[in-house]
């Protein structure tokens, strides 16, 4: 069975969350390293998320229908 890709707001909460048991100082070593190992895992893929999202924000639609990048003419 395929497992459905967690959303953004998933991922922020299971990172904050690996975080907070990090912070805690209650986790033996070998868990901490495969937590931090998820965590980074995690933070690069929701950093990967936001700039997507930033490209396609930063793109306008044209009177002609076509998208093309955000410019402000001053």
């Amino acid at each position: 069975m395929e497992e459905k890709e967690k959303t953004f707001e998933q991922k922020i909460k299971e990172l904050e969350l690996i975080v907070s048991q990090l912070e805690s100082g209650n986790v033996d070593l070998d868990d901490a390293i495969n937590k931090y190992t998820t965590a980074m895992k995690i933070a690069k893929e929701c950093s990967e998320k936001l700039k997507n999202a930033e490209e396609q924000i930063n793109k306008v639609l044209t009177e002609n229908g076509t998208l093309e990048d955000f410019k402000i003419s001053e």
